[in-house]
């Protein structure tokens, strides 16, 4: 490795010899921990995580027109070939999908037309959702890998996994390399391959209305958590909370959902699929992890 000093990247010193390496991306807060080490050294681990970070944002985007969600959306209507890691996505989508019966759905974000979670008492007019729901279902896509058709006034978003899966991608490029033991951790979604030489990594699950309050703290060896939740993004209407999470057959946010659930899982991924996915479950949230048979915390 060379090395480059990168300026978006910043070292903090955390307690238990711990070392962060900290940028943003996503619109979320991402850093790298490591055993204490030489700060160059902890810099070079940092950019590799960060750059990686960065690629799978430029590629995946739904806000740049130069990414390959931008050039699908100009080309609605067309029969396009994607490369191999957006077919794999979509294929991931699919799956998102079908083990949901639809609930999880990358073609919902059109919905964000009409619902403005800005924190304001705005709901939108039940005809102007009403006026969206038929461009909603990945059901109307056509995908045959390679080939995708997205048909007009449709809209694709990977934002419901991408940040988990820059998480995995990030972890598969540090693992190869000499870095022996690390956590990677994008705004909360995170994965670690080996717990550091003291004890165990502390992972606190933000409570719900507070800023950077623990409702728990757990304690990971190794593996992935990942957590959907609705503090930040809501509408607040005549004593009603409205979450931003919408379910797609509706066109309106679920109802009875959890504020918030963790799941842990062996790849990021995986387990922020099965926590959004419980939450799109509403009052069966519980009920639908523990068909998955894995970890999980709920807050209420």
């Amino acid at each position: 490795m060379h090395s480059v000093h990168n300026p978006c990247l910043s070292t903090v010193d955390l307690p238990g010899e711990l070392l962060a390496v900290r940028f943003e991306a996503m619109a979320s807060p991402c850093e790298l921990v490591l055993p204490h080490t030489d700060r160059a050294r902890a810099l070079e681990f940092g950019g590799l995580v960060a750059e990686e970070a960065w690629r799978v944002e430029r590629k995946f985007s739904r806000y740049r027109d130069d990414s390959v969600i931008g050039w699908i959306h100009q080309n609605r209507g067309t029969r396009l070939e994607v490369d191999s890691e957006t077919a794999s996505l979509l294929d991931f989508a699919a799956r998102c999908y079908a083990l949901t019966g639809g609930l999880f759905d990358v073609t919902s974000g059109v919905l964000r037309k009409a619902w403005k979670f800005d924190g304001s008492d705005r709901t939108p007019a039940a005809a102007e959702v009403a006026q969206l729901l038929p461009l909603v279902g990945f059901s109307k896509v056509r995908w045959q890998r390679p080939y995708l058709t997205l048909p007009e006034g449709m809209e694709l978003d990977f934002g419901g996994f991408g940040k988990e899966y820059a998480v995995d991608r990030a972890f598969e490029i540090l693992a190869r390399g000499p870095a022996e033991r690390f956590l990677i951790n994008f705004g909360g979604d995170l994965r670690a391959n080996r717990p550091p030489p003291r004890g165990k990594w502390q992972i606190g699950i933000e409570r719900p209305d507070t800023q950077r309050q623990a409702a728990a703290l757990l304690e990971l060896e190794r593996g992935a958590l990942a957590t959907s939740g609705d503090s930040h993004r809501f509408i607040l209407k005549d004593g009603v909370r409205y979450g931003h999470v919408l379910n797609p057959h509706t066109g309106w946010p679920v109802v009875g959902a959890p504020r918030s659930v963790t799941v842990a899982a062996s790849s990021c991924t995986e387990a922020g699929l099965l926590a959004t996915a419980a939450l799109l479950q509403d009052v069966n949230a519980e009920k639908f992890l523990d068909a998955q048979r894995v970890r999980y915390w709920v807050v209420r």
